[in-house]
């Protein structure tokens, strides 16, 4: 699979955006919607672009190393790396929660099983799944006249 800073810039941000508007249909704000849509689309975008970054282009180049990239593997790469990336944000959450935003007071275990059960979970693979296949879609578009969607770039 070949690298694409168009990919890299474009296709973390769909999953934000729609979130953002969702979530900000839902919530109704009383105030400016625009304060409230950055305030959402900030982190949003953090996780997004990081995970991209820093967690789902090495690991699609690693495997690319040993197969070849299909839409199929890179959206299943993406979603597994956006399931994983829950662990990391329940840890931070966890650590805001004991009184005054101090050290919690629960195990994170049992934090981490209670936060497991919130329907809200399923966004992160599912977030993974759309930014992987969205990326590989830019890439393999790209790079279908060249002939050259295979490979490591």
């Amino acid at each position: 699979m070949r690298f694409s800073w168009t990919g890299l810039l474009l296709a973390p941000l769909p999953v934000p955006l729609a979130f953002c508007a969702v979530m900000l249909g839902l919530l109704q704000p009383g105030g400016s919607a625009a304060v409230m849509f950055l305030i959402l689309f900030m982190p949003s975008c953090i996780i997004s672009y990081g995970t991209t970054i820093f967690l789902f282009l090495p690991s699609m180049f690693l495997l690319s190393l040993r197969r070849p990239m299909t839409g199929w593997t890179t959206s299943l790469l993406g979603l597994v790396l956006g399931a994983a990336v829950f662990v990391p944000v329940t840890l931070l959450e966890w650590k805001s929660i004991g009184p005054d935003s101090g050290p919690p007071v629960e195990s994170f275990f049992s934090f981490f099983l209670r936060w497991a059960a919130d329907p809200l979970t399923a966004v992160y693979p599912v977030a993974g799944l759309v930014t992987a296949g969205f990326y590989w879609w830019l890439v393999s578009r790209r790079f279908r006249g060249a002939g050259l969607t295979g490979g490591t770039g």
